[in-house]
């Protein structure tokens, strides 16, 4: 051990003070981008319909959803039709899959949906099979 004394850190500058209240909200809104507002509402939305956020959805957990569609395509599994759409709340994505189906009147990209069912996992993506399903009503804020 040396006897050296040890250097002080140097103090650190103090932060500049935040606006307070309705104004920091406004200026946090108009720095903040589209798509983090959207998924900001997306989140307060699947937390006020009682569902769990996607992000924390486990392989083998049921599980009820919500968000919006982002996108619809039809993909075969296993030479059989099968209505793919990505589901994202906010936090994060999952695939929704519908085995025998070509298309469902309503299943459209921007459409948001509640969903319930198993999780699975699929080449590290969040899987959930013919799900139990609730179209929400077009143009409904909340």
């Amino acid at each position: 051990m040396s006897a050296e004394p040890r250097s002080e850190k140097p103090p650190k500058p103090a932060k500049p003070a935040r606006p307070a209240g309705r104004f920091r909200r406004m200026i946090e809104r108009l720095s903040t981008s589209q798509e983090e507002l959207h998924s900001a509402e997306l989140q307060e939305d699947a937390e006020a319909a009682g569902c769990t956020r996607i992000c924390d959805c486990h392989d083998r957990q049921i599980v009820k959803v919500t968000g919006t569609l982002r996108t619809v395509t039809l993909r075969p599994r296993a030479g059989v039709p099968a209505l793919e759409a990505e589901l994202f709340d906010g936090s994060a994505a999952l695939d929704v899959v519908w085995l025998g189906r070509r298309s469902i009147v309503g299943i459209e990209p921007g459409r948001r949906m509640i969903a319930s069912g198993r999780i699975s996992m699929s080449h590290g993506r969040r899987v959930l099979f013919n799900p139990k399903y609730e179209l929400r009503p077009l143009g409904q804020e909340h």
